[in-house]
Parts: C-alpha cells; sequence; structure tokens
C-alpha cells in the first residue's frame, strides 16, 4: 500500500509566538538601523520585478510589424 507524505509549507505551520522569535532574531542580526534598508531594498526589486513582468506581458501582446502590413494589402486589394 502506498502512502503518500504531505510536507506542510515551512512559513504555513509558524504560529504567533514563532514569528515574534523570528523577528526579535533578524532584529538582533540586522539591528534597527540595518532593516529599514533591507525593507527599501526589498520594495525596490518588486517593484523592478513588477515592471518587468508588465514589460514583457507588452511585448507578447504587441502586434508584429509584418502581420499588419499583411492585412492593409489585403483590405487595399479586396
Amino acid at each position: 500500500m502506498n502512502t503518500v507524505t504531505v510536507i506542510p509549507l515551512f512559513l504555513g505551520n509558524l504560529r504567533g509566538w514563532e514569528w515574534l522569535i523570528i523577528l526579535m532574531l533578524i532584529l538582533l542580526l540586522f539591528g534597527g538601523k540595518k532593516i529599514p534598508e533591507l525593507m527599501r531594498g526589498l520594495g525596490k526589486g518588486v517593484h523592478s520585478f513588477k515592471q518587468g513582468l508588465e514589460e514583457a506581458k507588452h511585448e507578447i501582446n504587441k502586434p508584429v510589424d509584418g502581420a499588419s502590413d499583411k492585412t492593409d494589402d489585403e483590405t487595399k486589394h479586396s
């Protein structure tokens, strides 16, 4: 008989006091002055990632130059 082992997500199993301990460790490791700089860098990284996704969407949805010429020629000859 096969048994399926479900591995829970690491962050999904944390409770309130565990988050508090993690936050205290981060504060001790980086100090109070470095945390805003880290968050600012993280925010800039997320922003540039989203901007890259938007640019990729525009490139994918952009019509090909040759396809627009072909439809114009077909309408002129009809």
